[in-house]
């Protein structure tokens, strides 16, 4: 049998994590909260989790390099699972309150607005609509997930360049006051909008279906 994967949460100071580190741990991957560049970039599978703001996210994570090292390992084609707004600093810039200015990692095109509905925050469980092919949603088409945001991804601004050389990211979508982007599947880099930790079996199921592609890439 093969041995466990090796997973790092990066720790950066973004609020309580262990949640997190608990529910990969119970996928059977070997979990390690860490800022440390070495073991972050080394490990065979990266989750950047996120709580809170934005600008404070994407700051707190140049201060330990991590915008490098999420760079570094997408360019090996290194598993990286971005978590809430660890799924919105993947995207270029916030309309958010303290955000102007700051700058998110730019590995998707697209901004991040408020969700334009009638109670803000987004709080609780909803359904997500994921298109076929999906990795991380197998065998979870009828599920709903946690959430917890006042802003997202409204519009998906990648436009497929490959030629057919690679497969086009895929994007899953749910729905407060608009529809917003609820995770995305592109090659070594996945991302949630929603909270897998705090989503019950669903997303038990998730994290496992990630463990998986992380042993096998």
């Amino acid at each position: 049998m093969s041995a466990a994967p090796d997973v790092v949460v990066l720790d950066y100071g973004s609020g309580n994590v262990r949640s997190a580190v608990r529910a990969l741990e119970r996928t059977g991957a070997q979990v390690e909260l860490t800022g440390d560049f070495d073991r972050a970039l080394a490990a065979d599978g990266l989750v950047v989790p996120g709580v809170g703001a934005f600008a404070a996210v994407a700051e707190a994570l140049r201060a330990v390099r991590g915008d490098q090292v999420v760079d570094r390992r997408l360019a090996g084609g290194r598993p990286v699972l971005g978590i809430c707004v660890g799924l919105q600093v993947m995207f270029e810039s916030s309309t958010e309150r303290d955000a102007h200015g700051v700058a998110g990692l730019g590995e998707w095109p697209g901004t991040v607005e408020r969700l334009p509905a009638a109670v803000v925050p987004h709080m609780g469980w909803s359904t997500v609509d994921a298109p076929e092919g999906t990795v991380l949603f197998e065998g979870l088409r009828e599920e709903r997930f946690y959430f917890v945001h006042s802003y997202g991804v409204q519009r998906w601004e990648m436009a497929d360049t490959t030629g057919g050389r690679m497969a086009p990211p895929l994007v899953t979508w749910a729905e407060h006051g608009a529809p917003f982007v609820a995770a995305v599947e592109n090659g070594p880099l996945s991302a949630t909008q929603f909270h897998p930790e705090k989503s019950g079996d669903a997303g038990a199921e998730l994290l496992r279906n990630w463990v998986r592609s992380v042993r096998s890439a």
